[in-house]
């Protein structure tokens, strides 16, 4: 460890000690026995959002979008629709319709990773996600990981609003020793073996010179299958909280994977009464169906800073489709028209 990043866990230490707070100490250890427990880094691979940096709240870069993306186009089109509804209901200025509506018609026809409208900067970013495993597998929730004061299970009561939008892009900011720990863990990673193609390695080689500084992102939670190989497969998205994963795994066993699967009755009728098994047992955070084991694991997500700000998608990162133009033509004066 270099004396700035020791200097930088010993702050974080002391910090930690004058705030006083049986809580955070209570978080810590746990972090502490998580990494024991779990040493090993399960990399998922690279996800996107859009972080802006807007004048009136002052120098540092904010996530606008949530950096869940699986594609650069995905997270382009999420800022395109940002951009077009801004126009479209937040202002009545048409110079200011105007600005917004170029970098619209900008990103309708270019892969582009950043705009500017009206002084604000808005950047397609890049970032990787991973979690933690251990001789036993993914890392499951941690006793200190946020809960719903009242754990629902009906349709609709998941907690679907991300925590990225908001969220301060500061690499000089850690959650405590444990937190400072990690980053200085993966500050050199980068992508390396034969599975990688030469030219994503070689990115990720130089993300770690362009982009030194790291953040890291809001824990999330998703539900992964065991595979035949001992392996672990995500199902579905990532979720806010533990219970919010649990859910996606109730629903899917209750009635969304007979819908997409087109499961025959008999495995509809055998799945649809695991999943009240499953709900019976309220906090599991792990459950077989069959043959096949599910468990609920923490997913992280880290993001690299550079001198001009996040690091945006690399020439390796790969699209299935390009730019489009994804809404109604709209005039200076906010008027619309529907395009044949």
């Amino acid at each position: 460890m270099d004396d700035d990043w020791r200097q930088q866990i010993d702050a974080l230490h002391e910090a930690l000690v004058h705030r006083d707070d049986p809580t955070a100490w209570v978080r810590e250890a746990d972090a502490v026995e998580g990494a024991l427990r779990y040493p090993e880094f399960a990399l998922r691979g690279p996800v996107f959002g859009v972080a802006v940096q807007d004048p009136g709240f002052g120098p540092d870069w904010r996530l606008l979008k949530p950096v869940t993306d699986g594609m650069p186009q995905m997270a382009r089109d999420g800022l395109q629709s940002h951009l077009f509804f801004t126009a479209k209901d937040d202002t009545d200025d048409r110079a200011v319709r105007r600005e917004l509506l170029a970098a619209v018609d900008v990103l309708t026809r270019e892969a582009v990773d950043e705009v500017t409208a009206c002084g604000v900067r808005y950047r397609v970013v890049r970032g990787d996600e991973f979690a933690r495993g251990g001789a036993d597998g993914l890392e499951p929730p941690r006793p200190t990981d946020a809960e719903p004061v009242e754990r629902k299970w009906g349709r609709g009561t998941r907690d679907t609003k991300s925590r990225d939008p908001g969220f301060v892009l500061d690499p000089g900011h850690a959650d405590g020793p444990a937190a400072g720990a990690l980053k200085l863990g993966l500050r050199d990673f980068a992508y390396a073996g034969a599975r990688f193609p030469a030219d994503v390695r070689a990115d990720s080689e130089r993300a770690v010179g362009t982009h030194p500084g790291l953040v890291l992102l809001p824990t999330g939670f998703g539900v992964v299958e065991r595979g035949e190989g001992g392996g672990w497969r995500p199902c579905g998205a990532m979720m806010n909280t533990p219970h919010d994963a649990r859910r996606l795994l109730y629903d899917g066993l209750a009635e969304m994977w007979a819908l997409l699967y087109r499961l025959d009755d008999t495995t509809k009728a055998r799945y649809a009464k695991a999943a009240e098994e499953f709900r019976a047992l309220g906090r599991a955070d792990e459950f077989r169906v069959d043959d096949r084991l599910f468990r609920i694991c923490r997913v992280e997500r880290m993001l690299r800073m550079g001198p001009d700000g996040p690091e945006p998608p690399r020439p390796s990162d790969v699209d299935e489709y390009g730019p489009m133009k994804m809404h109604p033509t709209m005039d200076e004066d906010g008027n619309l028209t529907h395009d044949e």
